[in-house]
């Protein structure tokens, strides 16, 4: 089996107060064997969406491509936004090379609440992902478990809202539609999809992120 580590140590910024929370990079990430348009960082994969998002949302001008210079853009605009990556998922096993979450097998979670203690101006979660088997809420979700907390909802609408107590701070969990084109489906059948797309042929499955994205960021 091969044996997929996530590449990236978590990147906080003093101060933040929004952790990004996913999986697992693709592991051509963790071999080291990048494609063109790959960025060399977190959610840098060239099929993935979160920076294309962003840059919309932001207007950042962000170079795509396998550059220091890439790096740099991104991490300015983290600290500048006081905005965390802190992926669940430090390792896992997988039969087949590929960026599945299902695929995903003997996972080892990162210590996500150790971090939340670490850094106490964090107050929200965005997660990239729901509970669906093996994404970043469903992970989190098993990780609460071991510190007895559970979550509570706010709001069942997507995407979904939750919140949760530790210590003396409350901390908002936010679960955003997946930046990437496995999730594309889930957006089509959405009704709030169904009529933006309706009133605008135009409008596509980026544009809905763009969107929603947009309130939490």
């Amino acid at each position: 089996m091969f044996l997929h580590q996530h590449p990236y140590r978590p990147f906080i910024p003093k101060n933040a107060t929004k952790l990004i929370v996913g999986t697992l990079p693709p592991p051509r990430f963790s071999q080291g064997l990048l494609l063109d348009r790959d960025v060399n960082f977190c959610y840098g994969s060239r099929d993935g969406q979160l920076w294309l998002i962003l840059d919309h949302i932001f207007d950042l001008n962000l170079k795509y491509e396998t550059t220091d210079v890439a790096i740099i853009q991104r991490k300015q605009f983290l600290t500048e936004r006081q905005i965390g990556i802190c992926d669940i998922v430090e390792n896992c096993k997988r039969e087949k090379i590929d960026a599945s979450d299902l695929g995903m097998q003997l996972v080892r979670l990162r210590n996500l609440i150790g971090y939340l203690k670490e850094h106490t101006s964090v107050d929200t979660l965005l997660f990239t992902g729901g509970n669906s088997k093996n994404g970043p809420e469903y992970f989190f979700r098993k990780h609460l478990k071991k510190y007895d907390i559970k979550l509570q909802i706010v709001s069942n609408e997507i995407p979904r809202i939750h919140n949760f107590h530790l210590d003396s701070r409350t901390i908002k969990t936010i679960s955003l539609t997946a930046p990437s084109g496995s999730a594309n489906r889930a957006v089509g059948s959405n009704s709030e999809y169904k009529r933006l797309k309706k009133q605008n042929p135009k409008f596509n499955t980026i544009d809905f992120r763009i969107l929603q994205y947009q309130k939490y960021f």
